[in-house]
C-alpha cells in the first residue's frame, strides 16, 4: 500500500534538509528556487535517496506549484518508516 503524506516547503534557502516544525508537521528547506520544477525535483531526489528508492516511485501528487505538497511513495512504508529514514523519528516524539 502506498504512503501519502503532507509537507511543507521551503524553497531557496540555501540548504537542503528536512524537520518536524513546531505544529508536528514535516517540513523540508531545500537549496533550488521554485522555478521550472527545479525545487519539486531536489525533492523529490532527496527523499529517494533517504528511503534509497528510485526517484519513480515517488510523486507530487498535489501542490506542484505550491508549498503545501502532497506526495505519494509507491512502496509499502510506514510515516514512522520515512521519518526514521530522513533522521527525524527522535525529533518527532518530541512533540508527543
Amino acid at each position: 500500500m502506498p504512503l501519502i503524506f503532507r509537507i511543507k516547503v521551503v524553497p531557496s534557502t540555501g540548504r537542503s534538509l528536512c524537520k518536524i516544525d513546531k505544529d508536528g508537521q514535516l517540513k523540508c528547506y531545500l537549496k533550488s528556487p521554485p522555478e521550472k520544477g527545479k525545487a519539486n525535483r531536489e525533492l523529490i531526489k532527496l527523499l529517494a535517496k533517504a528511503l534509497k528508492l528510485p526517484q519513480e516511485q515517488i510523486v507530487i501528487i498535489a501542490g506542484a506549484t505550491g508549498r503545501k505538497k502532497r506526495i505519494e511513495i509507491a512502496q509499502d512504508i510506514s510515516f514512522d518508516e520515512l521519518l526514521d529514514a530522513l533522521g527525524l523519528a527522535r525529533q518527532q516524539n518530541l512533540f508527543k
